[in-house]
């Protein structure tokens, strides 16, 4: 008999790998045993270039979409671990502001009896009343837990409607700050009106050159990356009006309910007619009632279905009824593993910023391009204008995927 060529370590290494991946669960089970469950590290942007089309591709994509779904969670333990003094769960697990609170519809004598109980209650925002919403942010002084904060006021105000002040959180992230141009190029269409909320958008970035810039919410506007990047793909270097709502104003927390819902009054005052929001996060009565109020009065909402992976449930404010929720798709108009799926989606489009293992993703950077596309046919709100922008969107989409609409792809992908 020949002897048995050596093989190098890595290569062992790699079929030891494929074969446990191949095996069926019963048989992994019994050769590893019980498995601990450990945090996975979350590279943002790597992904596995490169792959060769064999039997083994889709249990490796089915390992990556595992790893990336866990994106928002490790930015909730993240908040958590820094900031334990500020930033908490509710009974869902959903990262919160500490000891606050939001309420509508309380009438004087409520307000009493839930001051009465220890909350101190701040003043509505001009903004909020441009919705009809009476907002009210409560402070708990007392210190309780945030579920028996809530049960205490449910109590105490049982006609009026409370909400934790739940915070949402960036659908995207990476290392690059975008995939623009690095100096200014001439405008090539027409100037359009658009809204974006997010972190803060830097004004001096070479792709935001041809763009007017209205800030909103900070006294003294601050960049971010997430903010600049989705910014530069809403206007596409063109010499657009943007409106640029900022929830962190260089915070390392943001993205509050009661900011969020600010911002979109302010959106509602200056007619901004079609709003791109690439933040996620939970259902919220307060927040469900503020986007209702803007499809009435015409305004139309594209939002990022998040990057918690297919089998998540669905985020907000993508999945509420009348927004156009959008996926991520990859350069080869590959559904991005760690994209959301469900009836949310709408539509797709590029979720990566950039090259290489420094680019940005997620569907973050999908949903610019469809408000974009939006803003074509959109000049000003008025009635029915979500249903008249979404028919115009679904005879410009390109279908992926299984024929027709489908949970991962919606009505198909729409280009830059």
């Amino acid at each position: 008999m020949l002897p048995m060529p050596r093989l190098p370590a890595m290569l062992v290494a790699s079929l030891v790998i494929a074969l446990g991946l191949l095996a069926a669960p019963a048989a992994r089970a019994q050769v590893l045993g019980p498995v601990r469950r450990l945090p996975v590290p979350q590279l943002p942007g790597v992904g596995l270039p490169g792959l060769p089309s064999t039997p083994l591709g889709p249990r490796i994509d089915d390992l990556r979409r595992t790893t990336q779904a866990l994106t928002r969670r490790l930015q909730i333990d993240t908040l958590l671990r820094q900031q334990p003094q500020r930033v908490a769960v509710d009974p869902q697990g959903q990262p919160v502001l500490r000891g606050e609170f939001l309420a509508t519809g309380l009438t004087d004598a409520q307000r009493d009896a839930v001051q009465a109980q220890g909350f101190a209650a701040d003043s509505q925002t001009p903004d909020d009343a441009a919705l009809g919403l009476d907002l009210v942010v409560l402070h708990d002084t007392r210190g309780r837990s945030e579920a028996d904060a809530m049960r205490l006021l449910q109590q105490s105000a049982p006609d009026a409607v409370f909400a934790y002040q739940h915070l949402y959180l960036p659908a995207g992230g990476g290392d690059a700050v975008g995939d623009h141009p690095t100096t200014a190029r001439p405008s090539t269409g027409t100037p359009r009106r658009v809204g974006l909320i997010d972190g803060g958008v830097d004004a001096t970035d070479p792709a935001l050159a041809q763009a007017r810039i209205l800030d909103h919410g900070c006294a003294k506007p601050a960049g971010s990356r997430h903010g600049t990047a989705v910014a530069a793909r809403l206007v596409d270097g063109d010499s657009d009006t943007l409106y640029a709502a900022d929830l962190w104003c260089s915070d390392t927390v943001g993205g509050a309910t009661s900011n969020l819902v600010d911002a979109l009054g302010w959106m509602a005052r200056e007619h901004v007619a079609v709003i791109n929001i690439s933040l996620v996060g939970p259902d919220n009565p307060v927040l469900a009632r503020a986007v209702q109020a803007m499809i009435a009065r015409g305004h139309v909402l594209v939002a990022a279905v998040g990057n918690d992976g297919p089998a998540a449930p669905p985020l907000f404010p993508a999945a509420y009824p009348g927004v156009i929720g959008v996926s991520g798709v990859d350069a080869h108009d590959r559904i991005l593993p760690e994209s959301g799926s469900g009836d949310q989606v709408a539509f797709c489009a590029l979720g990566v910023v950039g090259k290489g293992y420094r680019a940005m993703r997620g569907t973050s950077f999908a949903a610019p391009i469809v408000a974009r596309s939006a803003a074509r046919w959109l000049d000003a709100p008025h009635a029915d204008a979500a249903a008249q922008v979404r028919q115009r969107l679904d005879a410009e989409a390109r279908d992926l995927g299984p024929p027709g609409r489908d949970p991962r792809y919606g009505d198909g992908l729409l280009s830059p």
